[in-house]
């Protein structure tokens, strides 16, 4: 009986060679992070695995602190709205980009206060940025449907030296 021939639309690899590692430049990764206490320990997990992946293994300590503290911000801003993660590794830094949907006030005062409370709930990321000489932020997401938007930009050398690596 003749063997049956399998036809199918969809190309199959079948270089079965192992890949070669991905390089830091390749690191762009995103992930929506549903709005539960848990969330945070998800991006933390998921960033891990991402530095480890693209041989960056020594920025883990800094950036998983980073990001554990942008998701917990969200979080804590907006209990009833997903958020969204952006990694992407590019000129020698992993910028963090979250975005919540918590909107800017129209009041100019309580603009303010809520930026004051945003600050000092980023506080621990804060230290940790400017001790891997990076920068970070907050303000309106120019995005559709509004909200936050939280990013850092941490340098490789400065995580690395944040944990005690060269």
């Amino acid at each position: 009986m003749p063997a049956a021939l399998t036809v199918s639309a969809c190309p199959v690899s079948t270089d079965e060679h192992e890949a070669a590692p991905p390089c830091p430049d390749g690191l762009a990764y995103s992930l929506t992070l549903p709005a539960q206490p848990m969330s945070s320990r998800v991006a933390r997990a998921a960033t891990r695995v991402a530095l480890q992946a693209h041989g960056l293994g020594d920025m883990t300590e800094a950036v998983v602190q980073v990001v554990g503290e942008l998701a917990a911000c969200a979080y804590r801003f907006t209990p009833d709205d997903d958020a969204y993660l952006s990694l992407r590794f590019r000129d020698g830094a992993l910028r963090v980009i979250l975005y919540d949907g918590h909107p800017r006030h129209s009041h100019p005062r309580v603009v303010a206060a809520c930026d004051a409370r945003r600050r000092a709930a980023l506080r621990v990321l804060g230290c940790v940025v400017r001790a891997c000489e990076g920068e970070w932020g907050f303000g309106e997401a120019r995005e559709p449907g509004g909200g936050t938007r939280m990013w850092a930009v941490v340098p490789w050398g400065g995580a690395r030296g944040y944990a005690g690596v060269g």
